[in-house]
C-alpha cells in the first residue's frame, strides 16, 4: 500500500505532464506548420527537466527546439540566454525574438552593444556568457534556460573552448539546449554533457528536408557531380537521395585528358560543338549530366525569378567572349571567372546563389568584377524596388560622405544585383545586404564562410570557387564538417523545393576527392579545448588551484582523451549495450551488409592510394621540367600568381626542394619559380638571346630585355595557349584504369546489397557499429594499461 506522501508525488508529476504537454501544444500553434518528430521529442525533453543536445543538418529547423526554450522559460517565470558563436547571429535572433515577443522582453549583449541587459530574454555572443559567468554577475539570477546555437563550434581552434568552459560552468539547475549539425559522435558528445551536465537527452535527425544536388563548374560546363547507371542526376541528400550513384563520367573524361580539347574524340570542340550558345554541348537536358539555360529547362527550385526572361542576357557584355569563350573544359584550362560562374548559374534558373570567397578582400573583388564586366541581374522594376529600400535605410548619411564610406560603389553593385558580405563591411550595409537579399532582389551574395553560421539568407545555390582556406596557421583543405556547413545554406526550408552546391573546378581539380567531400554527411566533433593563460588567470581568480585543476579535468577534450577508471568502466558498460542495439540494426534482407560495407570500405582505401600516387607524379613532373630549362627560353606559366609569359636567366639545380628558375617577365620583373609555385609545369614556347648576366642589374637593362619579350610574343598568343594546354595538362587519372580498383567496383556493383533501397539507412548504421565496437576495444584496452 502505497503512503500519502508517495500518492501526493504521483498526482503532482501527472499535474505536471499535463501542464507540459498544454505548454507544447501552445507553442506548436504558432507555426503554420506540423514541427517533425525531432522537434516534439526536442520538446518533450525540456518539460521533462532534462537539458537537450539536438544534433540535425543545416536548416532542418533546429532552432525550433531553441525558441520552444525560450517559450518554456517565460511560461515558468525563468530567465533564458540564447547564444551564437558571431555577432550578425546574434543580431538577426535579437531582431526575430523583438518580432515574437515585443522589444520590451527582449535584450542584446554583443561585447559592444548593450540592449536591456536585464531582460527576461537576452541574446549574446558565447564570449560575453563566459565572461558573465567568470565575474558572476548578477544577470545570471533567475536564469532558467540556456540555448547555444552552432554548438559544434567548440571544435574551432580559436574560439571553441569558450564554448566548453560555458557547459562547464554553468550552474547545473539550468537546462542546457545545445543545438548541432549533424556529427557522427553525438552519442560520445552526448555521454560528455550528461557527465558535465546531469541528465541530457540526445536527439539526432539525419534527414535533410530539402534535396541537395550537387554540381560542379569544369571548363565552362555545369554538370552533376552524381548520376546514375543510365546518367541521369541523382540527389546526393535529403527526400529522394539515392546510394546507387556514381561521379559523372564525363567530369572525369573532361579533367583526365591530356590531350589540347582540338584533338579530343568526342570532346566539346568536336563534331556537334557550337560554343557556349549552341544548341548541343552544355546546354542538353537534365539525364545527360549537364544543364540548358531556363528557357528550355524550368530552374530547380521553383522556377526562375519575377523578370528573368526581361533582364537576361539584356544588359551584359564582356565576360563569355574572350579566350574562355568555346574554348571547352580541359584539366590544365583555367578556372571560370567570377562573373562568368554567375551567368552560368543565372542560365540554370539556380540563382539566387551565395558565392562563398574565403576572404574580405575577395569579396570586394568578386564585385568589382563583376562592375567591370557590367553584369547586371535585377530588371527595372527590381532595381526600383532596389532603390527604395536604399534611399531609406542609408537616408541618415551624408551625400558627401557615401563617397569615402565606398556607400556610392555599394549603391551600384547592389541596383545591379549583386553584394559582398563580410564582416569588414558598415554593419547598416550588411543589413541592407541580408534584408535585399531575403527579398530576392539580390541575386548574388559573395561572402565569408562566417555567412554559414546560420545567418538566415535562403538561397537556392550555394558556390565554392575553392576547397583550401586559411585556417589561421596555414591553407588547409575544407574539412567535411566545413563543406557540409557551407553547401547546408542552399535550400531553406519552407523556400526552396531543391538546393544545389555547386564546386567551382580548377587546375588541380580531382573529381573522386571532391565526391567524397560531398558524400560525407557527418563528421566526428573533436575538442578544441586547451588551458590558455587567460583561462588559467580567471580559474585561479574564482577557484582554488584543487578546483581549476577539477574544472579542466572535467574538459570535453579530457574527456576524449583520457577519462578515469571508474568512468571508463561505466562507458564501457553503455558502449556494449550500445554495441548490441546497433548490431540489431546490421542487417539487410538482400544480403550481407557487412561483406559490402567491407568491400566499400576497400574501394576508398584504394582511391586515396591512387590519388596520393597521382599527386606525387605531377610534383615529379614539374620538379622535372624546371630542371631542364635553359638560359634564353621563353616559358608560358599556366597558373598561379605567376600566369602569363617569361624568359629564363638562369637554373639553380642544387636548391634543396627542387629546381629554382630566375625568370624575367614581360614586365621587366625578376621572380623566382620553383616546383610548388605552379599548378603543372611550363612550356617552352620559344626562344631570345639575351644580355650578359652581369647587366641584368640595371633597370634599363631589364626594361629593353622585357620589351623584346613582348616583341617575340607578338602573334604567337593561341599558339602559345595551345602549347600550355598540352604540356601542362595534369597526369592522367590512374584510377580510370587500376584493374584493382575496377575489380572492387565490379565486386561492390554486384553484390546483392547493391539494389537496396535502403542502403544508405543501413550503411550508416554499419558505421555506427563499427564505431562503438572500436571505441570499445579502446576503452578495454585503456583500462587494461591502467
Amino acid at each position: 500500500m502505497t503512503s500519502p506522501a508517495d500518492r501526493y508525488a504521483r498526482f503532482r508529476a501527472e499535474q505536471q505532464q499535463e501542464q507540459s504537454s498544454a505548454e507544447l501544444t501552445a507553442f506548436t500553434d504558432r507555426y503554420p506548420f506540423e514541427l517533425d518528430d525531432f522537434q516534439l521529442d526536442g520538446g518533450r525533453a525540456l518539460e521533462r527537466g532534462s537539458s537537450v543536445l539536438v544534433a540535425a543538418p543545416t536548416g532542418a529547423g533546429k532552432t525550433v527546439v531553441g525558441e520552444f526554450a525560450v517559450h518554456l522559460a517565460l511560461s515558468r517565470g525563468h530567465k533564458v540566454f540564447y547564444t551564437a558563436p558571431i555577432k550578425a547571429l546574434s543580431n538577426q535572433k535579437f531582431g526575430e525574438l523583438v518580432e515574437w515577443l515585443g522589444a520590451e522582453r527582449v535584450g542584446l549583449l554583443t561585447g559592444d552593444t548593450s540592449i536591456r541587459p536585464d531582460a527576461d530574454v537576452v541574446v549574446m555572443t558565447t564570449e560575453v556568457l563566459r565572461n558573465m559567468l567568470y565575474a558572476e554577475s548578477d544577470l545570471l539570477q533567475g536564469l532558467g534556460f540556456v540555448v547555444m546555437d552552432e554548438v559544434h563550434y567548440l571544435a574551432d581552434r580559436l574560439r571553441g573552448p569558450v564554448w566548453e568552459e560555458v557547459i562547464i560552468h554553468l550552474d547545473r539547475s539550468v537546462q542546457l539546449v545545445s543545438l548541432s549539425a549533424t556529427v557522427s559522435n553525438a552519442e560520445e558528445f552526448g555521454a560528455w554533457l550528461q557527465e558535465v551536465r546531469g541528465s541530457t537527452e540526445i536527439i539526432v535527425s539525419e534527414t535533410r528536408p530539402v534535396p541537395l544536388w550537387q554540381h560542379v563548374v569544369v571548363g565552362d560546363e555545369l554538370l552533376d557531380l552524381f548520376v546514375d547507371a543510365d546518367g541521369e542526376a541523382v540527389v546526393s541528400q535529403g527526400p529522394g537521395a539515392r546510394s546507387d550513384r556514381q561521379v559523372n563520367p564525363q567530369i572525369e573524361r573532361i579533367t583526365s585528358f591530356s590531350l589540347p580539347v582540338d584533338e579530343r574524340s568526342g570532346g566539346p570542340r568536336g563534331k556537334g560543338y557550337r560554343g557556349r550558345r549552341g544548341t548541343s554541348g552544355r546546354h542538353r537536358p537534365r539525364g545527360s549530366g549537364q544543364h540548358r539555360p531556363p528557357h528550355k529547362r524550368k530552374g530547380r527550385g521553383g522556377g526562375g525569378h519575377p523578370g528573368d526572361d526581361a533582364r537576361r542576357n539584356d544588359h551584359r557584355e564582356g565576360p563569355r567572349g574572350g579566350a574562355h569563350a568555346g574554348g571547352g573544359p580541359g584539366g590544365a584550362q583555367r578556372p571560370m571567372r567570377r562573373p562568368e560562374v554567375v551567368e552560368l548559374l543565372d542560365d540554370a534558373a539556380l540563382l539566387p546563389a551565395i558565392m562563398f570567397i574565403f576572404s574580405r578582400a575577395g569579396c570586394e573583388g568578386a564585385v568589382q568584377q563583376c562592375a567591370r564586366a557590367r553584369l547586371r541581374l535585377t530588371d527595372d522594376a527590381e532595381r526600383r524596388e532596389i532603390r527604395t529600400v536604399l534611399d531609406d535605410e542609408l537616408a541618415g548619411i551624408d551625400v558627401e560622405d557615401e563617397e569615402v564610406l565606398g556607400i556610392t560603389a555599394f549603391r551600384r553593385a547592389v541596383m545591379d544585383g549583386y553584394a559582398a558580405h563580410h564582416a569588414g563591411m558598415l554593419p547598416l550595409l550588411k543589413t541592407v545586404v541580408e534584408h535585399l537579399f531575403a527579398r530576392g532582389l539580390i541575386k548574388v551574395v559573395f561572402a565569408t564562410e562566417t555567412l554559414a553560421l546560420g545567418i538566415n539568407m535562403p538561397a537556392r545555390s550555394v558556390v565554392l570557387e575553392k576547397l583550401v582556406k586559411f585556417n589561421g596557421v596555414e591553407h588547409a583543405d575544407l574539412t567535411p564538417g566545413e563543406f557540409t556547413q557551407l553547401t547546408g545554406r542552399a535550400g531553406r526550408r519552407g523556400i526552396d523545393t531543391e538546393g544545389h552546391a555547386v564546386v567551382v573546378g580548377g587546375p588541380r581539380f580531382d573529381p573522386p576527392a571532391v565526391a567524397s567531400l560531398a558524400s560525407k554527411r557527418t563528421y566526428p566533433l573533436r575538442s578544441a579545448f586547451r588551458p590558455t593563460p587567460n583561462m588559467a588567470v580567471n580559474l585561479l581568480d574564482r577557484f582554488d588551484l584543487a578546483r581549476a585543476r577539477e574544472t579542466l579535468e572535467t574538459s570535453f577534450a579530457q574527456f576524449q582523451a583520457d577519462r578515469s577508471v571508474v568512468g571508463l568502466a561505466r562507458r564501457a558498460r553503455e558502449i556494449e549495450d550500445t554495441v548490441a542495439s546497433y548490431r540489431d540494426a546490421v542487417t539487410c534482407d538482400r544480403g550481407d551488409l557487412l561483406e559490402y560495407a567491407e568491400i566499400q570500405e576497400q574501394v576508398a582505401e584504394r582511391e586515396k592510394t591512387l590519388a596520393r600516387a597521382r599527386a606525387a607524379a605531377d610534383r615529379d613532373r614539374t620538379r622535372t621540367v624546371l630542371g631542364d630549362l635553359r638560359r634564353g627560353e621563353v616559358i608560358a606559366l599556366p597558373g598561379g600568381k605567376r600566369r602569363g609569359y617569361a624568359v629564363v636567366l638562369d637554373v639553380d639545380r642544387a636548391v634543396l626542394g627542387g629546381p629554382q628558375v630566375d625568370l624575367l617577365d614581360t614586365e621587366g620583373r625578376r621572380r623566382s619559380l620553383r616546383p610548388g609555385d605552379v599548378p603543372s609545369p611550363p612550356a617552352v614556347i620559344d626562344t631570345l638571346r639575351l644580355p650578359r648576366q652581369d647587366s641584368l642589374g640595371s633597370g634599363k637593362v631589364r626594361k629593353d630585355t622585357a620589351t623584346a619579350l613582348r616583341q617575340r610574343l607578338a602573334g604567337q598568343d593561341d599558339d602559345a595557349r595551345q602549347e600550355v594546354r598540352r604540356r601542362a595538362g595534369r597526369t592522367p587519372s590512374i584510377a580510370a584504369t587500376d584493374e584493382q580498383l575496377l575489380a572492387l567496383r565490379e565486386r561492390m556493383d554486384a553484390h546483392p546489397c547493391s539494389d537496396c533501397p535502403d542502403l544508405e539507412s543501413h550503411l550508416r548504421w554499419v558505421g555506427r557499429w563499427r564505431k562503438s565496437r572500436a571505441e570499445l576495444e579502446g576503452v578495454h584496452r585503456r583500462i587494461r594499461g591502467r
